[in-house]
Parts: structure tokens; C-alpha cells; sequence
């Protein structure tokens, strides 16, 4: 018995354009790409992160408006790409070149073509949420990153370009064959067209989706990119080539029959991603170019990140088995605090054992410094040992230092004010950024000493460390209004001897709860105890 393949992807390898020459395809695509522009008012966002798939419907609205006379040009034609800040950062440079590119042939061609480079805000980049909050690495089950990275920037473009005009069209390079799941989607969509071509958008009212090479395939798309000029002044050899770099074995053929293997499948992203085992482009990019050599600390500090343990030999790590290393479900584990975010101890059961253990919660202050400094240290060296167009490379900005710095101190009480101190060892450099000194209740010295005097006991000492900061905050103000709530929160978080005691507290208060709600109120038992 055969096994069907997914949804959207021929069983036979078909002749590129299903036969059609390549000039028929692209004139009947330009010609609608111009009906549809003029067809209204609306704005268009073109979705660009500088990939095949993209670059192809940018370069053929492109190539279409450009045939228009300059009275037809009246709406403007807005193109998004969403800087992560933790993009491959070969990938980023170039994204980042092609905007600059692309603008300046925009006004020269009197195009109304307009380039945007979008970035997260700061409250939610990556390092500010793994490294300032502590938030764990994304996994599937807590994915995080996406929505605060990629979605939140340009769905927030979008709404305000639609809140201008009522309306917007989003022009994206999405294709039925990329996956099966996308097909479905696509498939979907297209039976509640409004009219010819446009798509609803599920999650953004008001705003329709064109997809004009829905039904390329991977062939198809490197074809028309190899063999048309790209308009803004691009080199569409010099992708091609970043696409081969990415691929393991180094071979990225161009396509010149149904029996040539497809090029260009290598997926880029961010290189801090743990939702994929390993980073296969970035890896393919440094075996295949000894220049790239300098990504090999970014390589390193993703796979730890991914796999900061990988082991369990922890005796007091509740997956632990005497005499045996077992892998771990969540390697991190070691590293978390086993109180959620907001000090709460919450409890669930282990498939494996039946055993109630605590859901852990965000990175210690111990690893979060050493995820900094590992960061910073990263960023110095291939400052000083990379090529001369990456050496003012930033891992981590400096307002999202700023960010981070403030929620250690004032968020979390950590008054040691660490910040400063591990940017200097890191970069051999003074941390640009002004003292905090008035507003902490005690220096980083008096710190020290009270750690010592707690013996350490680090539950206890972040208590009355969270105390002093609590009293400090509420020192100067006229109406003192939740002071004893904050304290009482901060003395919850600590009274514990430790994280057996807090389970063990956490089991016992989970049982009071459970045997509160079985037993009868007082109009229940008159129900059941009155007469019939």
C-alpha cells in the first residue's frame, strides 16, 4: 500500500510552471498584480524578511508598478520586515542592506514603495524576557517568542496602517507546498474570498491576503529569481548563494529539468531558537565558509541554552535515579526557581510516577547573570576577531541592557545592582549607564554581608533582601497603600525551608482545598436532611 504524500505536494516532480514558459507566467502575474492595485484605494503590506519566497512577490509587484503610468501610482505600497534582534546575523545584515537598497531605488524610480524595518519593544525582545524576567528557553508547549517577536510588530503596523485607511491588503509569499498544514490553511481561506485573489484574515480585521505565488514550488520561485534581474538593484545570485551556504552538503543546483533536485529548502531564523534541535543553516553556513567561523560562539551558546544540563545527576532533582544519568524532560530545570513568577507554588502530577512535584518557574538570579556575561563575553570576542562588516555587532542592545538592569533591582530586589559589574568583566568596559545608589536601600557591599550573615540560606536572604527593597520603594510615599500587602507577599515567597518544604506545604494546602469542596455546606445538608 502506497502512502499518500501531505496535502499540496505533488507525487510526481512536475516541469517548473506545469510546462509554461516562465515569461506567459510572470506577464499574466504582473498583469493582475496592476488590475488589483488599481482596482482601489486600499494600501498594500508586502511581508518581506529578505528569503526566496518573498524577494519573488516583492520583485514582481515591483516589476508590475513599474509599468504603470506615475498617475496610477497614488497608493503607497508599505513593505514590513521584522527584525527579531536575535536574527541569523548574516541573514539580518543582508535584510538590513536590502531595505537601504530598496529605498533609495524606490525614490529614484518615483515608486510609492516604502521600506520598514519593525522590532519588538523592548518589554518584549528575547534577552529581556529569558535574561531579564527568566523566562525559560521556548519550548512548543511554552512558545513564547513568537507572538512577542514577530507577530506583535507587524500586526501592530498593520492595525495602524488599517485605522488610517479603513482597510489593507497584505501581499505575502506563503505557498501551498511549503507545508501541509499551510495548504490546509490556504485551501481553507480561499473558499471565503471577497473577490478574485483576496483572502480574509483571520486575525486581523479589516485586512485582506494576496498571495500570488501560492502555487510555486520551490523550482519555480529560484527559476524566475535567477532568471529576472531583481529591480530594486539586488543581486538574486548573491541570495542564491546565502541559501547554498545554509545547505549541509554545500549544493544548491539550479534547476534545469523535472529530474534536478530542489535548492533553496534551508530555513533561516533566529539563532537563539530551541524550538528546532539544532540550528542547521547556521551550522551548514560555518562548515562551508571558514569567514563565518566567527558565529561559531553564537552555535555554542544556542546548544546550551537548549541543553544547559542535558543530564540528571542532582540527588535533589525529583527525576534523579541512584547510580544512573537520565536524561532529563527539561534539561533546565536545575536552573529555575521551583516558585512560579509571582512566588506561588503550584503542584502537578508526573505521568511517569503519579508523583506531585512543583511546576517550575523562571531562571535563577545565579544563571541569569552567568546567561549575561556568556552573552556579553560572546559579543566582545567577535567584535575583536570577526570580519571588519560585523564587528560592531550587537547580541544585545544596550536599552535592552537598561531594561534588564531595572527589573533586576527594582522587579525582582536584586539591589545588588549586578548589572553594571558583570558588563565590565564581560567587556573590559564601564557600563554606560548612571548610578543607582539613591534609590537602593543598601550597596552591593552590604549586600554581601547580609548574604553571609544568612549562612547561606538563599531563601531567607532573598526574603529580607525583598523586605528592605519593599520598605524602600514605600519610604518616600505620602500614602503608603498596599505597603503590608507587599510585605506579606514577600514574606510568603521565603518562609520555607526549602523546596521539599514548599511541596510538602503546597500538597497539604491542595488537600485542605480538595477537602473543603467535598464537604456539604449548610444548605446542602438541609437539603438532604429535610423532609420529603
Amino acid at each position: 500500500m502506497n502512502t499518500p504524500l501531505p496535502l499540496g505536494i505533488p507525487s510526481v516532480r512536475r516541469l517548473p510552471f506545469d510546462g509554461r514558459s516562465l515569461d506567459e507566467v510572470t506577464t499574466e502575474l504582473t498583469d493582475e498584480v496592476r488590475e488589483l492595485y488599481t482596482a482601489d484605494e486600499v494600501p498594500w503590506v508586502i511581508g518581506y524578511s529578505g528569503g526566496k519566497d518573498s524577494t519573488a512577490v516583492l520583485q514582481l509587484v515591483w516589476t508590475a508598478l513599474k509599468a504603470l503610468p506615475a498617475e496610477k501610482l497614488v497608493k503607497p505600497v508599505h513593505v514590513i520586515s521584522t527584525d527579531t534582534l536575535v536574527e541569523n546575523p548574516v541573514v539580518a545584515a543582508w535584510v538590513t542592506t536590502s531595505l537601504e537598497t530598496m529605498e533609495k531605488a524606490a525614490g529614484e524610480q518615483g515608486l510609492p514603495i516604502h521600506p520598514h524595518r519593525l522590532t519588538p519593544e523592548i518589554r518584549d525582545t528575547f534577552w529581556v524576557n529569558l535574561i531579564g524576567r527568566g523566562y525559560p528557553a521556548p519550548r512548543p508547549k511554552f512558545r513564547w517568542c513568537t507572538e512577542r517577536l514577530k507577530i506583535k510588530p507587524s500586526n501592530a503596523f498593520i492595525r495602524s496602517v488599517v485605522a488610517a485607511h479603513g482597510e489593507a491588503i497584505m501581499v505575502l509569499g506563503i505557498r501551498k507546498t511549503e507545508s501541509q498544514a499551510r495548504a490546509r490553511a490556504m485551501e481553507k481561506h480561499e473558499k471565503r474570498r471577497v473577490r478574485d485573489r483576496l483572502s480574509p484574515n483571520a486575525n486581523l480585521p479589516n485586512s485582506l491576503v494576496y498571495s500570488p505565488v501560492e502555487d510555486w514550488t520551490n523550482d519555480d520561485v529560484w527559476e524566475y529569481l535567477m532568471q529576472k534581474p531583481n529591480p530594486w538593484g539586488y543581486n538574486n545570485q548573491d541570495l542564491l548563494t546565502m541559501y547554498q551556504g545554509a545547505s549541509a552538503d554545500g549544493e544548491c543546483p539550479l534547476v534545469v529539468d523535472s529530474t534536478t533536485p530542489s535548492c533553496g529548502s534551508s530555513r533561516f531564523g533566529c539563532w537563539t531558537c530551541t524550538l528546532v534541535e539544532q540550528d542547521k543553516s547556521m551550522n551548514a553556513m560555518i562548515q562551508n565558509d571558514e569567514e563565518k567561523e566567527w558565529m561559531l560562539p553564537l552555535l555554542q551558546l544556542r546548544d546550551k541554552l537548549d541543553s544547559p544540563f542535558g543530564l540528571v545527576t542532582d540527588k535533589e532533582d525529583p527525576d534523579y535515579q541512584p547510580g544512573k544519568k537520565v536524561p532529563h524532560p527539561r534539561p533546565d530545570r536545575q536552573a529555575r526557581d521551583f516558585r512560579r513568577m509571582n512566588g506561588q507554588v503550584n503542584l502537578f502530577t508526573r505521568r511517569s510516577d503519579g508523583k506531585e512535584v512543583a511546576v517550575h518557574g523562571p531562571y535563577l538570579q545565579k544563571f541569569r547573570e552567568e546567561w549575561l556575561e556568556e552573552l556579553l563575553s560572546a559579543q566582545t570576542w567577535i567584535r575583536a576577531h570577526a570580519p571588519e562588516h560585523v564587528r560592531n555587532i550587537e547580541l544585545i542592545t544596550l536599552d535592552e541592557l537598561h531594561e534588564i538592569r531595572r527589573m533586576w533591582v527594582f522587579d525582582k530586589h536584586e539591589v545588588e545592582d549586578s548589572l553594571p559589574r558583570i558588563y565590565k568583566k564581560a567587556t573590559g568596559e564601564d557600563f554606560p549607564g548612571g548610578p543607582l545608589d539613591e534609590q537602593l536601600v543598601m550597596g552591593a557591599e552590604e549586600m554581601e554581608v547580609l548574604e553571609e550573615l544568612c549562612e547561606g540560606d538563599t531563601l531567607h536572604y532573598d526574603m529580607v533582601r525583598e523586605l528592605l527593597s519593599v520598605e524602600r520603594k514605600y519610604r518616600t510615599m505620602t500614602r503608603r497603600s498596599g505597603l503590608f500587602k507587599a510585605l506579606e507577599d514577600a514574606v510568603q515567597k521565603g518562609f520555607y525551608e526549602g523546596q521539599e518544604d514548599a511541596v510538602s506545604f503546597a500538597q497539604r494546602k491542595k488537600k485542605w482545598h480538595d477537602d473543603a469542596a467535598t464537604t456539604p455546606t449548610l444548605d446542602e445538608e438541609t437539603d438532604i436532611d429535610a423532609p420529603a
